[in-house]
């Protein structure tokens, strides 16, 4: 199953995806996700991971819309167009296609064939071969403690592994997704048991994300099989984490799943509780009885403790205000855990700790995303904490036939589907804070959930062409019913305007791998769970299948003070990839933005929505912008505000700023391309292989000129502390302007060469203030 990525300064992980986790970058310096010049199948796409979307004539679904929506229509009629329109569907197959690249994202073929797309939906049929049947556990008065007398009660009730095998036969996901599982099922079964290691400040995280990835795909396996081989390797697995195999795992005592990191308590916690209830009838007493008293002893007391207050290791801060992953994590593996065992423990400790996660989840876990979707921690920490919202929501509502409000407390918790769509770039995601640990059992496959929920079939549509989305919850979140393709309608563009936040997402289109792409930030810089940067103006820009300017990603999470706190003064500030000067933004006296920074935004759209084509033709009119002023960031400038604009048709991007300060001013960008200036170093032309951009400073003040530097901190910086250094940023460029303290405009213009596109076809902009800024000017 390894891919193969084309990166800069890999660091390999023993990860599921292959050498490394695409979405996770901690100590490999930067990463530009580089198109080869030849595209080629990566080898997961061999084995199996459908990273593809199914289409559906127009005429075919037109009929279907119609059939739904008319109430005079007979209940038959409705059911044989559903089904011919899934089969259809079906038959048509995989559509997107997968390079080797960095971080292999769908590739879809560029046809101006329409008939062939159409709106996202979720369609009806009575047909048990294309569609789940009806849970027949439906509690009039549903209750935590009172849950489904079959088994398994989690996530995948008895009636859906009935069902299962005719729809992987006739869906095409489905019947990939099965064959990707049973291939990791036995990658996985080759392996020995999950060594314990414990890394620092992230305990035992990773073994405890694998041990519950693998017990998952087992388990899957063992059901559709009968085949008693998997029973015992699950059976292994968990006595190799209880401590019982030869040379014990970890301490001798109740800290043994390292309660003080309560993450790694929590995950190994849900692998029991999946292995407890799937394999219920698998197990002999005395092996139930094993993982029962393993998990209460090892996982669920200590859930109790952390809920009391009185733990001596203060290991439950996260049941108090934490709005954010680790609330969704811990109190998903404790409930997970507790409706596992329910009825069958006579301690007490299930029903009592029903009665302490949801109510809490219900104030944390369910508020993390902001007004506006955004995940507030990071794009990347959105992984973590949707996928255990979503499973410990999804538990409930298969265990008890509710899920109390998880999903709806929060009205605006529907749009964090939406945030990680307009999040994710054709290169990556706009990568922002701290990147997050290795990911192994979670994925984006809450989408796949959340498009059911909340229906949203656009979610499902959109996660499905995935690599990460052959996973057994997918399984039996996704809906077969579901046809479309994801980006029909949908804008180019979206602003998400909370204040903790305030982004922009602007783009050239969804499904061409070589779009343009533009991120840009403000928002608070604190109130992120200590995961974000000082990095208030902060952007990427992807076109031509290369990243140009990004990330640096995550320091090193074990480094003295790097979660200390988001105070001003906090040691977190010391490192290069989370000061201001490591940010794609302007640097004020070389010091680091005020952590006090109240941005305000405003911006604008054409409101251009693609096609049900993947070939984007752009009207020429096509634009959006996003200035930000961000005057409260810095402590030296009296005014500063930052403006970005897509013009020439999303061809081009204009990024201007507007600053007066009584400081030294630097214009700062990173980028792994290889960088020559021109002559009078007004220009600066970008290489990453055969792709080229051109940068261009427009109007230059006195001084002002490109020059280039490393990537690593200032002489005259503040020390870190002993014994932390920085990573090396090996092969980043950061592209500079540097002027004395005064009032500038610095207008720099972004120009991708396109392919076939001539130099007379390029904008010179007028010069505007961006308080006279709009959709046609400048232009």
């Amino acid at each position: 199953m390894a891919a193969n990525y084309d990166t800069l300064n890999t660091h390999p992980r023993n990860s599921p995806y292959g050498s490394g986790d695409p979405y996770y970058n901690e100590s490999s310096g930067y990463i530009t996700p580089q198109r080869p010049p030849k595209k080629t199948i990566s080898k997961w796409v061999k084995f199996g991971i459908p990273v593809a979307i199914v289409v559906i004539a127009a005429a075919v679904l037109g009929g279907v819309l119609g059939t739904r929506g008319s109430k005079n229509s007979s209940s038959q009629s409705a059911a044989a167009a559903a089904t011919s329109a899934i089969s259809v569907k079906n038959d048509l197959g995989h559509f997107a296609t997968a390079t080797d690249s960095q971080y292999l994202l769908p590739i879809y073929p560029m046809t101006t064939n329409t008939a062939a797309f159409t709106t996202p939906t979720f369609v009806s049929t009575t047909n048990t071969n294309l569609a789940w049947p009806q849970d027949p556990f439906q509690p009039s008065n549903p209750s935590p403690t009172q849950v489904r007398s079959d088994r398994p009660r989690i996530i995948a009730p008895s009636y859906m592994w009935e069902a299962l095998p005719n729809l992987i036969n006739n869906d095409p996901y489905l019947s990939g997704w099965n064959d990707t599982i049973f291939g990791n099922a036995s990658q996985y079964m080759s392996l020995p048991p999950v060594v314990y290691f414990l890394d620092g400040g992230n305990g035992i995280l990773d073994p405890a994300r694998e041990i519950k990835q693998r017990v998952k795909a087992f388990s899957y396996v063992y059901r559709l099989t009968n085949d008693t081989k998997w029973l015992d390797r699950t059976y292994a697995e968990l006595q190799n984490a209880a401590g019982n195999l030869t040379g014990g795992w970890g301490p001798a005592n109740y800290t043994k799943w390292n309660p003080t990191h309560f993450l790694d308590t929590a995950e190994l916690t849900a692998a029991y509780a999946i292995a407890y209830d799937w394999l219920y009838d698998a197990w002999t007493a005395d092996q139930r009885s094993s993982i029962m008293y393993t998990m209460i002893e090892y996982g669920l007391s200590n859930g109790i403790i952390a809920y009391s207050g009185n733990d001596p290791l203060a290991f439950g801060w996260w049941t108090n205000n934490t709005e954010g992953n680790w609330n969704c994590v811990c109190n998903n593996g404790l409930t997970m855990g507790a409706l596992a065992i329910l009825g069958d423990d006579t301690t007490g400790t299930a029903a009592q700790l029903l009665s302490m996660t949801i109510p809490d989840a219900l104030q944390n876990c369910a508020l993390a995303p902001s007004s506006d979707g955004t995940w507030s921690e990071t794009a990347n920490y959105w992984y973590f904490g949707t996928t255990g919202h979503a499973e410990m929501a999804s538990s409930l509502l298969t265990a008890t036939g509710s899920a109390y409000e998880l999903t709806t407390v929060n009205p605006d918790f529907e749009l964090t589907g939406l945030y990680h769509m307009y999040v994710s770039g054709p290169g990556s995601l706009f990568n922002y804070g701290d990147c997050g640990p290795n990911k192994y059992s979670t994925t984006a496959n809450a989408m796949m959930f959340y498009g059911q929920q909340y229906n949203k079939p656009q979610y499902q549509l959109f996660q499905r062409d995935q690599f990460d989305a052959a996973d057994p919850w997918s399984m039996f979140w996704y809906n077969p019913t579901v046809t479309g393709a994801f980006w029909d309608g949908l804008a180019l563009d979206y602003f998400f305007d909370n204040s903790t936040d305030q982004w922009g997402s602007m783009r050239s289109s969804w499904t061409d791998e070589n779009a343009l792409y533009v991120a840009v930030k403000a928002g608070t810089l604190q109130g992120h769970q200590t995961h974000n940067d000082l990095d208030c103006g902060d952007f990427v820009v992807d076109a031509l299948g290369v990243r140009w300017f990004g990330e640096l990603g995550s320091g090193n999470y074990n480094a003295e003070g790097y979660f200390s706190s988001d105070a001003q003064n906090s040691e977190r500030w010391l490192y290069y990839r989370k000061m201001t000067e490591g940010q794609n933004t302007i640097l004020v006296d070389q010091q680091n933005q005020n952590v006090l920074a109240a941005p305000t935004i405003k911006h604008d759209s054409s409101g251009t929505v693609q096609g049900s084509s993947t070939v984007m033709d752009v009207p020429s009119d096509s634009s959006a912008y996003f200035v930000a002023d961000l005057s409260s960031a810095y402590f030296n400038s009296t005014t500063f505000s930052r403006g970005v604009h897509l013009i020439n048709g999303r061809k081009q991007v204009l990024i201007q700023d507007e600053i007066n300060t009584q400081g030294t001013v630097m214009w700062r960008a990173h980028t792994n391309a290889t960088v020559s200036l021109s002559a009078d170093n007004l220009t600066a032309t970008l290489t990453i292989g055969s792709a080229t951009t051109t940068v261009q400073l427009l109007n230059p003040p006195s001084g002002a000129q490109f020059s280039t530097m490393e990537a690593v901190r200032f002489p005259t910086d503040p020390a870190v502390p002993a014994g932390n250094p920085d990573q090396p940023n090996d092969g980043v460029t950061v592209l500079v302007i540097s002027l004395p303290a005064g009032s500038y405009t610095l207008e720099v213009l972004i120009n991708p060469q396109w392919p076939g596109m001539s130099s007379s076809s390029y904008t010179t902009p007028s010069s505007v203030s961006l308080s006279q800024w709009s959709l046609t000017s400048p232009s």
